[in-house]
């Protein structure tokens, strides 16, 4: 799967550039060992243009999901986890002066996995520009920071009753500033950096081609 992750941002690195020309990535994520996913792929390998610098990438761990007990009594190491109705912080950017400076007058980039109920990406786009707001009034600037979204995969909800839960700006969306590299039902998207069991992900992602 992480091939196919890598063809994914291949194949959304052209309208990246071309149409958000980012200065800068936040990629969102839950859990950071020094390596944040999926994003960094695309500094490095497809949004560099010739004699320019990598576009920087800052992370922002937030949480959604909650883990339940095992769904099989009998394996206490196959958890479950379902949407949960709160957005936990457990990484942010650094609120200094310094650093928020930087964000003003911006286009950013957001990253994530998958928009599934739009909860999480509702509140990072909300309490960003809340952030870089303040940061603006500080510096006594009007400069506009603009904000897009890139997500490896949309979730889209054949039962017309699950709506999405969260919202984004109706000019981002207007804009074309929201980009999917792919549409999937509403199916659970286990990610290899997900995975407990490497062998039996693949196995298992082998077995879902058409993700």
């Amino acid at each position: 799967m992480v091939e196919k992750v890598h063809k994914l941002c291949q194949a959304s690195a052209d309208r990246i550039l071309n149409d958000f020309k980012p200065n800068l990535m936040i990629a969102i994520g839950e859990e950071f060992s020094g390596l944040v996913c999926p994003s960094s792929p695309l500094p490095r390998s497809f949004l560099k243009r010739q004699a320019a610098p990598n576009i920087p990438i800052q992370a922002i761990g937030l949480s959604l999901y909650e883990q339940l007990p095992p769904s099989k009594p009998s394996d206490p190491t196959d958890p479950v986890e379902t949407p949960g109705t709160k957005v936990t912080r457990t990484q942010w950017l650094d609120l200094s002066s310094l650093e928020m400076a930087n964000l003003v007058g911006k286009n950013i980039l957001i990253v994530d996995e998958v928009d599934d109920t739009r909860t999480t990406l509702e509140y990072a786009v909300r309490e960003l520009q809340k952030d870089v707001e303040t940061a603006a009034q500080k510096l006594g600037s009007d400069e506009k920071t603009q904000f897009s979204i890139f997500v490896l995969h949309r979730a889209h909800h054949q039962n017309k009753d699950k709506k999405k839960k969260g919202h984004l700006p109706q000019d981002m969306m207007d804009d074309g500033r929201y980009l999917a590299a792919r549409t999937v039902l509403d199916v659970w998207i286990c990610y290899p950096w997900e995975a407990t069991d490497i062998d039996e992900h693949d196995k298992l992602a082998a077995s879902q081609a058409k993700y």
